[in-house]
């Protein structure tokens, strides 16, 4: 069989999945072309696909803008998102039914303002499961974040838990979406349809753990810097393995083909962004099973002997849940995404 590229490839010769990471319907027709299931968003992804297609949206905007006359830029921002998740959501649909509901989601972020507030998070949560039977909703894995989590999962919703970069994270969601799939079956729940994802933001764990290694003048091998992110998935995917978890493992944030060549072969999702895309639709890595093989031990032992913070992320016990909020990450990737999305509702602002 010959294939349009080597993501197609993959997407039909090994359990691997790729999703497109914006909700732009141009990047996601060209990424599904090319095998891709599924679709995320998140404030700073929002604001970057209205700044380049804004002739495509402004239209858009003013209906909003006239349909709702007393709404605030807050209000009209969060409908304009819905809208671009709901327009993903439709393109995606004849995947979530050839798949029968295992595929095809698009991923809609609750605001991060809520990341203390589980109750905020899962009221919001609540209502984007009425936006599409395929829409997935995103929330953190901050302490408050993963209670919600759980109270997601037993409200039936399916959620992509995000903002999460260590092992730690990824095992405290998988318990939290079993508790949640427990608490249903024990009322005689259908738990089938509930096809919960962690996602891993490798290329921010190596971001984090470069800035601290500038900060502290730590020397490691570079491969070790660029290679971190990928420990940690490889890592947290064996351990996922073992224990069974319901939840499917997705590797974000993408920095170098090692984030996308070094899960080749595993059961995994990878959301990547549509610049990459199109690089490694023109690429001639070969499609292999490389999940299994395990990063060189010794940048390993180096960033353990030299990174706390790298630790924290690859061990099981790196981190408490109430540790969470306080990793450098977290706090990094909260504060853009904050920025993002007052960005986002800058532009609606230019309207009013």
């Amino acid at each position: 069989m010959i294939f349009k590229s080597p993501l197609e490839e993959m997407s039909k010769t090994t359990p691997t999945q790729f999703w497109n990471d914006n909700c732009s319907i141009g990047d996601l027709t060209f990424a599904m072309e090319h095998g891709a299931v599924g679709a995320t968003t998140n404030p700073v992804i929002v604001g970057q696909v209205l700044e380049a297609e804004f002739d495509a949206y402004s239209h858009q905007i003013k209906e909003l803008i006239e349909e709702n006359p007393h709404a605030t830029e807050d209000a009209i921002a969060w409908k304009l998102n819905e809208r671009m998740a709901v327009a993903g959501a439709k393109l995606l649909e004849v995947v979530f039914e050839q798949t029968d509901g295992k595929a095809g989601y698009i991923s809609i972020q609750t605001n991060a303002k809520y990341h203390r507030s589980t109750d905020k998070i899962v009221e919001q949560a609540v209502y984007f499961k009425t936006l599409a039977p395929n829409i997935m909703v995103k929330m953190p894995v901050t302490c408050a974040g993963l209670k919600a989590v759980e109270e997601s999962i037993y409200q039936g919703i399916n959620i992509n838990a995000t903002v999460s970069f260590t092992v730690p994270q990824a095992l405290e969601v998988a318990n939290a979406a079993e508790r949640g799939m427990r608490r249903r079956a024990s009322e005689g729940k259908d738990n089938s349809f509930l096809h919960p994802v962690c996602t891993i933001m490798v290329g921010r764990t190596d971001d984090w753990l470069k800035e601290v290694a500038n900060r502290e003048g730590v020397i490691v091998d570079p491969l070790a810097l660029e290679m971190a992110g990928v420990a940690v998935f490889k890592r947290a995917y064996e351990i996922y393995r073992e224990r069974g978890y319901t939840t499917r493992l997705l590797a974000a944030a993408y920095r170098s083909h090692y984030h996308w060549s070094e899960f080749i072969g595993g059961d995994v999702s990878l959301t990547i962004p549509p610049l990459w895309i199109k690089r490694f639709v023109k690429s001639d890595i070969t499609v292999e099973n490389r999940m299994d093989h395990p990063v060189d031990p010794g940048l390993i032992s180096q960033l353990q002997k030299h990174l706390p913070d790298f630790n924290k992320a690859y061990e099981i016990d790196g981190m408490k849940p109430e540790e969470f909020d306080l990793y450098g990450a977290t706090r990094k990737t909260l504060a853009q995404f904050l920025n993002g999305y007052d960005n986002m509702v800058g532009i609606i602002r230019r309207f009013l």
